[in-house]
């Protein structure tokens, strides 16, 4: 642990400024931590406090940059790659969909202090042909606010996290033992959660080609597109007769679908 403080204390604007941006392109790796322990450290006069905020903030900005870009010229397809890749899928697109709907680019102000937000919120500005500039400033606003909170935290209570940072350097490398396995066991707890999720969507799944099939026959069944208006504005194709339904509004709507055929819903 002594390491990682005179590593921090000699390179820390590097470090921090490398922390954010791999958090920023969906790295598990947090920066808030990182950020604690510099605004500790530029208390006690051993890193600049203007420089730990621009390098955050730049950092936070050329992450939260590449994917507005992405999500501008993939569209809604870079938002399923991303969910397909983070550990919390069942709430990745929908909510930031639902969130980001309800209060535009303001959701940038909050987005980093919100697990799963932070990477696809750019991306879904960007697929919803925001202004470059309004989105760096919104952008750009969240990250000194988040970044801030952090350092200010470390700053602040610089007293108790010396005194943490100094009962860890006593346990040698054992404290980086139990920061590591801390951080392998919230890995395996996410990864836990995200195996079951896609087992349960593989056991209420149906492919298309089956799903064709029963369209053709004589009974068909219900098809239901409950894709949120973004998603259906960005991936405007739709499966023939299906049924839109908007989830905001289901307990009125769900009255309407015929009782008597099977059901099959779809959406991102």
């Amino acid at each position: 642990m002594s390491e990682l403080v005179a590593a921090l204390s000699r390179h820390g604007v590097l470090l921090v400024f490398a922390n954010v941006l791999l958090e920023q392109l969906g790295v598990p790796l947090p920066a808030i931590p990182t950020l604690v322990l510099a605004g500790a450290l530029a208390a006690d006069g051993k890193l600049p406090l203007a420089g730990l905020l621009f390098a955050s903030v730049f950092a936070s900005l050329l992450g939260d940059g590449l994917w507005f870009l992405l999500g501008r010229w993939q569209g809604h397809r870079i938002l399923k790659t991303l969910c397909r890749l983070t550990i919390s899928p069942d709430s990745c697109v929908r909510q930031t969909e639902s969130v980001f709907d309800r209060w535009g680019l303001p959701t940038l102000l909050v987005a980093k202090f919100i697990p799963g937000l932070s990477t696809v919120a750019p991306p879904l500005a960007g697929s919803g042909r925001v202004g470059m500039p309004a989105f760096l400033a919104w952008s750009g606003a969240g990250a000194l606010l988040w970044a801030g909170s952090g350092i200010g935290l470390g700053w602040y209570f610089h007293d108790a996290v010396d005194r943490v940072v100094e009962w860890l350097a006593t346990l040698g490398g054992g404290a980086m033992a139990i920061l590591g396995g801390a951080f392998v066991v919230f890995l395996l707890v996410k990864w836990t959660q995200r195996w079951r999720f896609f087992r349960k969507l593989r056991m209420a799944r149906i492919l298309p080609d089956e799903l064709r099939r029963l369209m053709s026959a004589g009974e068909p069944p219900a098809v239901v597109d409950v894709r949120s208006a973004r998603a259906r504005t960005g991936d405007p194709r739709r499966i023939p007769g299906a049924v839109i339904l908007s989830l905001e509004n289901l307990d009125a709507q769900i009255q309407l679908l015929p009782k008597e055929r099977e059901i099959i819903l779809y959406c991102t």
